[in-house]
């Protein structure tokens, strides 16, 4: 996989129906690619964490629709680009 056409996406927050279908929806939106998913819900908390291939995508497009479903659900979103969040976690 070619890192420069991927993203990471991470959402985190309370537990409530329809977060990943919320999420999808959107990706699919902005022709982003769902690569790879994992999802977990601890004690009420969602924590999830997306591979997204983003070759057909406007980023910032993407980045604006993130932030405002954010909004809309409460939830901590965040788009980075792959190479961005390999270098920012490589200590």
């Amino acid at each position: 996989m070619e890192k420069k056409n991927t993203a990471v996406v991470t959402v985190v927050g309370v537990d409530t129906c329809g977060i990943i279908a919320r999420v999808s929806d959107v990706l699919w939106k902005h022709d982003a690619n769902i690569l790879d998913i994992s999802q977990t819900v601890l004690s009420g908390m969602f924590n999830m964490i997306m591979i997204v291939d983003i070759s057909l995508t406007r980023f910032a497009q993407l980045e604006d629709a993130m932030a405002v479903l954010s909004v809309e659900l409460g939830l901590q979103i965040r788009v980075q680009r792959s190479e961005i969040f390999d270098a920012m976690h490589r200590i």
